[in-house]
Protein backbone atom coordinates (compact mmCIF):
# COMPACT_ATOMS: atom_id res chain seq x y z
CA UNK A 1 0.00 0.00 0.00
CA UNK A 2 1.21 3.54 -0.73
CA UNK A 3 3.18 5.02 2.20
CA UNK A 4 1.23 7.59 4.20
CA UNK A 5 2.69 11.11 4.33
CA UNK A 6 3.86 12.51 7.67
CA UNK A 7 0.56 14.28 8.30
CA UNK A 8 -0.96 10.94 9.31
CA UNK A 9 1.05 10.77 12.55
CA UNK A 10 -1.25 9.61 15.35
CA UNK A 11 -0.16 12.56 17.48
CA UNK A 12 -1.40 15.07 14.93
CA UNK A 13 -4.09 17.42 16.23
CA UNK A 14 -7.69 16.63 15.33
CA UNK A 15 -8.57 20.35 15.37
CA UNK A 16 -8.52 20.68 11.54
CA UNK A 17 -11.00 17.79 11.28
CA UNK A 18 -13.21 19.49 13.87
CA UNK A 19 -13.18 22.62 11.69
CA UNK A 20 -13.99 20.74 8.48
CA UNK A 21 -16.76 18.80 10.24
CA UNK A 22 -18.27 22.02 11.56
CA UNK A 23 -18.14 23.37 8.00
CA UNK A 24 -20.11 20.32 6.87
CA UNK A 25 -22.65 21.06 9.60
CA UNK A 26 -23.07 24.64 8.38
CA UNK A 27 -23.28 23.63 4.72
CA UNK A 28 -25.73 20.80 5.30
CA UNK A 29 -28.01 23.14 7.22
CA UNK A 30 -29.16 24.00 3.69
CA UNK A 31 -30.72 20.54 3.57
CA UNK A 32 -31.94 20.60 7.17
CA UNK A 33 -33.60 24.01 6.89
CA UNK A 34 -35.39 23.17 3.65
CA UNK A 35 -36.47 19.60 4.42
CA UNK A 36 -39.59 20.36 6.53
CA UNK A 37 -40.41 23.42 4.41
CA UNK A 38 -40.37 21.93 0.90
CA UNK A 39 -43.58 19.89 1.45
CA UNK A 40 -45.35 22.96 2.84
CA UNK A 41 -44.20 25.16 -0.03
CA UNK A 42 -45.19 22.65 -2.72
CA UNK A 43 -48.54 21.76 -1.16
CA UNK A 44 -49.66 25.10 0.30
CA UNK A 45 -47.95 27.74 -1.81
CA UNK A 46 -47.93 25.95 -5.16
CA UNK A 47 -51.16 24.02 -4.52
CA UNK A 48 -49.77 20.68 -5.73
CA UNK A 49 -50.67 17.18 -4.56
CA UNK A 50 -48.74 14.72 -2.43
CA UNK A 51 -47.20 12.98 -5.44
CA UNK A 52 -45.49 16.21 -6.44
CA UNK A 53 -44.42 16.72 -2.84
CA UNK A 54 -42.78 13.31 -2.93
CA UNK A 55 -40.98 14.12 -6.17
CA UNK A 56 -39.65 17.41 -4.81
CA UNK A 57 -38.35 15.81 -1.63
CA UNK A 58 -37.06 12.53 -3.03
CA UNK A 59 -35.31 13.61 -6.20
CA UNK A 60 -32.26 14.74 -4.23
CA UNK A 61 -31.50 11.07 -3.52
CA UNK A 62 -31.09 10.22 -7.19
CA UNK A 63 -28.68 13.09 -7.81
CA UNK A 64 -26.60 12.09 -4.78
CA UNK A 65 -26.42 8.45 -5.80
CA UNK A 66 -25.58 9.21 -9.43
CA UNK A 67 -22.56 11.33 -8.51
CA UNK A 68 -20.98 9.40 -5.63
CA UNK A 69 -18.39 7.66 -7.83
CA UNK A 70 -17.54 10.79 -9.78
CA UNK A 71 -17.08 12.78 -6.57
CA UNK A 72 -14.72 10.14 -5.20
CA UNK A 73 -12.65 10.15 -8.38
CA UNK A 74 -12.38 13.94 -8.25
CA UNK A 75 -11.20 13.81 -4.63
CA UNK A 76 -8.54 11.24 -5.50
CA UNK A 77 -7.23 12.97 -8.61
CA UNK A 78 -7.81 16.69 -8.01
CA UNK A 79 -7.61 16.97 -4.23
CA UNK A 80 -9.94 16.48 -1.28
CA UNK A 81 -10.06 20.13 -0.19
CA UNK A 82 -10.84 21.30 -3.71
CA UNK A 83 -13.60 18.69 -4.02
CA UNK A 84 -15.14 19.64 -0.66
CA UNK A 85 -15.20 23.33 -1.43
CA UNK A 86 -16.59 22.66 -4.90
CA UNK A 87 -19.48 20.84 -3.23
CA UNK A 88 -20.04 23.81 -0.93
CA UNK A 89 -20.09 26.14 -3.92
CA UNK A 90 -22.70 24.00 -5.66
CA UNK A 91 -24.84 23.95 -2.52
CA UNK A 92 -24.65 27.75 -2.36
CA UNK A 93 -26.40 27.76 -5.74
CA UNK A 94 -29.27 25.80 -4.20
CA UNK A 95 -30.41 28.80 -2.17
CA UNK A 96 -29.96 31.05 -5.19
CA UNK A 97 -32.23 28.84 -7.31
CA UNK A 98 -34.81 28.78 -4.50
CA UNK A 99 -34.61 32.60 -4.43
CA UNK A 100 -35.13 32.87 -8.21
CA UNK A 101 -38.13 30.55 -7.98
CA UNK A 102 -39.93 33.14 -5.85
CA UNK A 103 -39.94 35.55 -8.81
CA UNK A 104 -41.46 33.00 -11.19
CA UNK A 105 -44.86 33.26 -9.52
CA UNK A 106 -46.55 33.76 -12.89
CA UNK A 107 -46.05 30.02 -13.55
CA UNK A 108 -46.53 27.39 -10.88
CA UNK A 109 -44.82 24.78 -13.04
CA UNK A 110 -41.80 27.00 -13.57
CA UNK A 111 -41.55 27.53 -9.83
CA UNK A 112 -41.78 23.79 -9.27
CA UNK A 113 -39.18 23.14 -11.96
CA UNK A 114 -36.76 25.58 -10.35
CA UNK A 115 -37.41 23.98 -6.97
CA UNK A 116 -36.58 20.56 -8.43
CA UNK A 117 -33.44 22.03 -10.01
CA UNK A 118 -32.41 23.23 -6.57
CA UNK A 119 -32.97 19.78 -5.10
CA UNK A 120 -30.86 18.22 -7.85
CA UNK A 121 -28.08 20.72 -7.17
CA UNK A 122 -28.28 19.81 -3.48
CA UNK A 123 -27.83 16.13 -4.29
CA UNK A 124 -24.90 16.91 -6.58
CA UNK A 125 -23.24 19.17 -4.04
CA UNK A 126 -23.80 16.68 -1.24
CA UNK A 127 -21.86 14.01 -3.14
CA UNK A 128 -18.81 16.25 -3.50
CA UNK A 129 -19.10 17.76 -0.03
CA UNK A 130 -19.30 14.54 1.95
CA UNK A 131 -16.98 12.37 -0.12
CA UNK A 132 -14.40 15.16 -0.35
CA UNK A 133 -14.58 15.98 3.34
CA UNK A 134 -14.14 12.37 4.42
CA UNK A 135 -11.09 12.04 2.16
CA UNK A 136 -9.75 15.37 3.44
CA UNK A 137 -10.12 14.32 7.05
CA UNK A 138 -8.33 11.03 6.45
CA UNK A 139 -5.46 12.93 4.88
CA UNK A 140 -5.30 15.34 7.82
CA UNK A 141 -5.08 12.85 10.70
CA UNK A 142 -4.37 9.51 9.06
CA UNK A 143 -5.98 6.21 8.20
CA UNK A 144 -5.48 4.82 11.72
CA UNK A 145 -8.02 7.34 13.05
CA UNK A 146 -10.49 7.02 10.19
CA UNK A 147 -13.26 6.13 12.64
CA UNK A 148 -13.03 9.60 14.21
CA UNK A 149 -13.26 11.27 10.80
CA UNK A 150 -16.35 9.30 9.82
CA UNK A 151 -18.02 9.66 13.20
CA UNK A 152 -17.60 13.44 13.29
CA UNK A 153 -18.88 13.83 9.75
CA UNK A 154 -21.92 11.74 10.61
CA UNK A 155 -22.63 13.87 13.68
CA UNK A 156 -22.36 16.97 11.52
CA UNK A 157 -24.92 15.65 9.05
CA UNK A 158 -27.45 14.39 11.58
CA UNK A 159 -26.91 17.45 13.75
CA UNK A 160 -27.66 19.76 10.84
CA UNK A 161 -30.85 17.88 10.02
CA UNK A 162 -31.98 18.04 13.65
CA UNK A 163 -31.09 21.73 14.09
CA UNK A 164 -32.20 22.79 10.63
CA UNK A 165 -35.79 21.60 10.93
CA UNK A 166 -36.93 24.05 13.66
CA UNK A 167 -34.87 26.85 12.07
CA UNK A 168 -36.50 26.23 8.70
CA UNK A 169 -40.01 26.20 10.11
CA UNK A 170 -39.33 29.40 12.06
CA UNK A 171 -38.04 31.17 8.95
CA UNK A 172 -40.93 29.93 6.83
CA UNK A 173 -43.49 31.01 9.41
CA UNK A 174 -42.05 34.51 9.83
CA UNK A 175 -40.42 35.27 6.46
CA UNK A 176 -42.03 32.75 4.09
CA UNK A 177 -39.88 30.92 1.54
CA UNK A 178 -37.77 34.05 1.02
CA UNK A 179 -36.20 33.66 4.46
CA UNK A 180 -35.49 30.00 3.79
CA UNK A 181 -33.79 30.71 0.46
CA UNK A 182 -31.57 33.43 1.95
CA UNK A 183 -30.51 31.15 4.81
CA UNK A 184 -29.66 28.44 2.27
CA UNK A 185 -27.32 30.89 0.53
CA UNK A 186 -25.67 32.22 3.68
CA UNK A 187 -24.92 28.92 5.46
CA UNK A 188 -22.56 27.38 2.85
CA UNK A 189 -20.88 30.77 2.29
CA UNK A 190 -20.02 30.97 5.99
CA UNK A 191 -18.80 27.38 5.82
CA UNK A 192 -16.48 28.26 2.95
CA UNK A 193 -14.91 30.94 5.15
CA UNK A 194 -14.57 28.54 8.08
CA UNK A 195 -12.49 25.90 6.31
CA UNK A 196 -10.55 28.19 3.96
CA UNK A 197 -7.36 28.09 6.05
CA UNK A 198 -7.42 24.36 6.79
CA UNK A 199 -4.45 22.91 4.88
CA UNK A 200 -4.97 20.74 1.85
CA UNK A 201 -3.47 17.24 1.78
CA UNK A 202 -1.21 15.72 -0.85
CA UNK A 203 -2.73 13.77 -3.70
CA UNK A 204 -1.49 10.20 -3.43
CA UNK A 205 0.52 9.09 -6.43
CA UNK A 206 1.04 5.68 -7.92
CA UNK A 207 -1.00 3.48 -10.18
CA UNK A 208 -4.72 3.67 -9.56
CA UNK A 209 -6.66 0.40 -9.47
CA UNK A 210 -9.63 0.17 -11.79
CA UNK A 211 -13.11 1.08 -10.59
CA UNK A 212 -14.08 -2.59 -10.79
CA UNK A 213 -11.20 -3.52 -8.49
CA UNK A 214 -12.20 -0.88 -5.97
CA UNK A 215 -15.83 -2.00 -6.09
CA UNK A 216 -14.83 -5.60 -5.39
CA UNK A 217 -12.87 -4.45 -2.36
CA UNK A 218 -15.78 -2.56 -0.79
CA UNK A 219 -18.81 -4.59 -1.88
CA UNK A 220 -18.97 -6.74 1.28
CA UNK A 221 -18.66 -3.86 3.79
CA UNK A 222 -21.02 -1.87 1.56
CA UNK A 223 -23.61 -4.65 1.71
CA UNK A 224 -23.40 -4.63 5.51
CA UNK A 225 -23.93 -0.86 5.47
CA UNK A 226 -26.98 -1.24 3.22
CA UNK A 227 -28.49 -3.88 5.51
CA UNK A 228 -27.98 -1.53 8.47
CA UNK A 229 -29.68 1.29 6.55
CA UNK A 230 -32.94 -0.66 6.30
CA UNK A 231 -33.59 0.01 9.99
CA UNK A 232 -33.48 3.78 9.63
CA UNK A 233 -35.44 3.67 6.38
CA UNK A 234 -38.41 1.76 7.82
CA UNK A 235 -38.57 4.07 10.84
CA UNK A 236 -38.49 7.16 8.67
CA UNK A 237 -41.08 5.87 6.22
CA UNK A 238 -43.64 4.07 8.35
CA UNK A 239 -43.38 4.96 12.03
CA UNK A 240 -46.06 7.68 11.86
CA UNK A 241 -48.47 5.33 10.10
CA UNK A 242 -47.64 2.57 12.58
CA UNK A 243 -48.38 4.84 15.56
CA UNK A 244 -51.63 6.02 13.95
CA UNK A 245 -52.75 2.45 13.28
CA UNK A 246 -52.09 1.52 16.91
CA UNK A 247 -53.77 4.74 18.16
CA UNK A 248 -50.62 5.92 19.89
CA UNK A 249 -49.50 9.52 20.21
CA UNK A 250 -46.10 11.19 20.03
CA UNK A 251 -45.03 9.59 16.75
CA UNK A 252 -43.05 12.74 16.01
CA UNK A 253 -40.72 12.02 18.91
CA UNK A 254 -39.60 8.73 17.40
CA UNK A 255 -37.15 10.21 14.92
CA UNK A 256 -35.98 12.71 17.54
CA UNK A 257 -35.19 9.88 19.94
CA UNK A 258 -33.54 7.91 17.14
CA UNK A 259 -31.37 10.90 16.23
CA UNK A 260 -30.41 11.70 19.81
CA UNK A 261 -29.33 8.12 20.46
CA UNK A 262 -27.39 8.13 17.19
CA UNK A 263 -25.45 11.29 18.08
CA UNK A 264 -24.85 10.36 21.73
CA UNK A 265 -23.29 7.03 20.74
CA UNK A 266 -21.01 8.78 18.25
CA UNK A 267 -19.96 11.34 20.85
CA UNK A 268 -18.99 8.79 23.50
CA UNK A 269 -17.95 5.83 21.37
CA UNK A 270 -16.95 7.35 18.02
CA UNK A 271 -13.31 6.27 18.44
CA UNK A 272 -14.19 2.65 19.25
CA UNK A 273 -13.75 1.28 15.70
CA UNK A 274 -10.17 2.56 15.67
CA UNK A 275 -9.44 0.95 19.05
CA UNK A 276 -11.00 -2.54 18.81
CA UNK A 277 -11.64 -2.93 15.09
CA UNK A 278 -14.52 -2.16 12.79
CA UNK A 279 -15.89 -5.69 12.48
CA UNK A 280 -16.35 -6.18 16.23
CA UNK A 281 -18.07 -2.81 16.53
CA UNK A 282 -20.32 -3.60 13.58
CA UNK A 283 -21.44 -6.93 15.00
CA UNK A 284 -22.24 -5.34 18.37
CA UNK A 285 -24.00 -2.39 16.73
CA UNK A 286 -26.15 -4.55 14.46
CA UNK A 287 -27.10 -6.67 17.48
CA UNK A 288 -28.39 -3.56 19.26
CA UNK A 289 -30.22 -2.44 16.11
CA UNK A 290 -31.80 -5.89 15.77
CA UNK A 291 -33.12 -5.79 19.35
CA UNK A 292 -34.52 -2.30 18.79
CA UNK A 293 -36.36 -3.24 15.60
CA UNK A 294 -37.79 -6.41 17.14
CA UNK A 295 -39.03 -4.34 20.08
CA UNK A 296 -40.76 -1.92 17.71
CA UNK A 297 -42.27 -4.73 15.66
CA UNK A 298 -43.77 -6.48 18.69
CA UNK A 299 -44.63 -3.36 20.71
CA UNK A 300 -47.84 -3.47 22.69
CA UNK A 301 -47.50 0.05 24.06
CA UNK A 302 -46.16 3.35 22.80
CA UNK A 303 -43.21 3.51 25.21
CA UNK A 304 -41.92 0.18 23.94
CA UNK A 305 -41.76 1.50 20.39
CA UNK A 306 -39.95 4.63 21.58
CA UNK A 307 -37.37 2.55 23.44
CA UNK A 308 -37.00 0.44 20.32
CA UNK A 309 -36.35 3.56 18.26
CA UNK A 310 -33.63 4.66 20.69
CA UNK A 311 -31.96 1.25 20.51
CA UNK A 312 -32.18 1.27 16.72
CA UNK A 313 -30.55 4.71 16.58
CA UNK A 314 -27.79 3.59 18.94
CA UNK A 315 -27.23 0.47 16.84
CA UNK A 316 -27.13 2.29 13.51
CA UNK A 317 -24.74 4.94 14.75
CA UNK A 318 -21.34 3.29 14.39
CA UNK A 319 -21.81 0.94 11.44
CA UNK A 320 -20.72 3.49 8.82
CA UNK A 321 -17.44 4.43 10.57
CA UNK A 322 -16.81 0.83 11.63
CA UNK A 323 -17.15 -0.60 8.14
CA UNK A 324 -15.33 2.47 6.83
CA UNK A 325 -12.33 1.53 8.99
CA UNK A 326 -12.33 -1.89 7.36
CA UNK A 327 -12.45 -0.34 3.90
CA UNK A 328 -9.41 1.79 4.66
CA UNK A 329 -7.52 -1.43 5.35
CA UNK A 330 -8.46 -2.82 1.96
CA UNK A 331 -7.86 0.01 -0.51
CA UNK A 332 -4.85 1.99 -1.68
CA UNK A 333 -4.49 5.58 -0.49
CA UNK A 334 -4.81 6.96 -4.01
CA UNK A 335 -8.38 5.60 -4.41
CA UNK A 336 -9.79 6.30 -0.96
CA UNK A 337 -12.17 8.94 -2.27
CA UNK A 338 -13.52 6.59 -4.91
CA UNK A 339 -13.92 3.83 -2.33
CA UNK A 340 -15.74 6.10 0.15
CA UNK A 341 -18.03 7.40 -2.59
CA UNK A 342 -19.01 3.90 -3.66
CA UNK A 343 -19.34 2.81 -0.03
CA UNK A 344 -21.75 5.66 0.75
CA UNK A 345 -23.81 4.76 -2.31
CA UNK A 346 -24.78 1.45 -0.70
CA UNK A 347 -26.55 3.40 2.05
CA UNK A 348 -28.23 5.63 -0.54
CA UNK A 349 -29.53 2.53 -2.32
CA UNK A 350 -30.86 1.09 0.94
CA UNK A 351 -32.71 4.30 1.77
CA UNK A 352 -34.22 4.51 -1.69
CA UNK A 353 -35.21 0.88 -2.19
CA UNK A 354 -36.51 0.07 1.28
CA UNK A 355 -39.56 2.35 1.18
CA UNK A 356 -41.47 0.80 -1.73
CA UNK A 357 -40.45 -2.77 -0.86
CA UNK A 358 -41.49 -2.34 2.77
CA UNK A 359 -44.73 -0.73 1.56
CA UNK A 360 -45.75 -3.93 -0.16
CA UNK A 361 -44.97 -5.87 3.02
CA UNK A 362 -46.98 -3.46 5.16
CA UNK A 363 -50.00 -3.84 2.88
CA UNK A 364 -49.94 -7.61 3.15
CA UNK A 365 -48.70 -8.27 6.68
CA UNK A 366 -49.10 -5.04 8.65
CA UNK A 367 -46.67 -2.42 9.91
CA UNK A 368 -45.14 -4.60 12.60
CA UNK A 369 -43.85 -6.97 9.93
CA UNK A 370 -41.89 -4.11 8.37
CA UNK A 371 -39.76 -3.79 11.50
CA UNK A 372 -39.28 -7.53 11.80
CA UNK A 373 -38.01 -7.48 8.22
CA UNK A 374 -35.61 -4.71 9.25
CA UNK A 375 -34.43 -6.88 12.13
CA UNK A 376 -33.84 -9.75 9.70
CA UNK A 377 -31.72 -7.40 7.58
CA UNK A 378 -29.63 -6.55 10.65
CA UNK A 379 -29.25 -10.26 11.41
CA UNK A 380 -28.04 -10.91 7.87
CA UNK A 381 -25.58 -8.05 8.33
CA UNK A 382 -24.23 -9.76 11.46
CA UNK A 383 -23.76 -13.03 9.57
CA UNK A 384 -21.85 -11.29 6.77
CA UNK A 385 -19.75 -9.37 9.30
CA UNK A 386 -18.74 -12.62 11.02
CA UNK A 387 -17.46 -13.93 7.68
CA UNK A 388 -15.21 -10.86 7.50
CA UNK A 389 -13.37 -11.82 10.69
CA UNK A 390 -10.69 -13.73 8.77
CA UNK A 391 -7.46 -11.78 8.17
CA UNK A 392 -7.48 -9.44 5.18
CA UNK A 393 -4.47 -8.96 2.93
CA UNK A 394 -3.78 -5.29 2.39
CA UNK A 395 -3.59 -3.99 -1.14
Amino acid sequence: MTQEPCITDNNRSVKPVAVTSFSVFLTYLTAGIALPVIPLFVHNDLGMNNVMVGIAVGIQFFATLANRGFAGKKADQQGAKKTTRFGMGVITLVGLVYFIALFAHHSVWLQFGLLVAGRLLLGLGESFLLTGNLTWGLGLIGQKRSGIVMSWNGMAIYGSLAAGAPIGLFLYHHFAFLGVSIACIVCPLVALLCNAKVPSVPISGGDRPSFTTVLKQIVVPGTVLALQGVGFAVIGAFISLYFAAEHWGNAGYTLTIFGLAYVVVRIFFGGLPDKIGGIKVTILSLGVELIGLVLIGFSLQEWQALVGAALTGAGCSLVFPAMGVEIMKRVDAQVRGTALGCFSAFQDIAYGATGPLAGFLANSAGYGAVYIAGACSALLGIVISVTMMRPVEQS
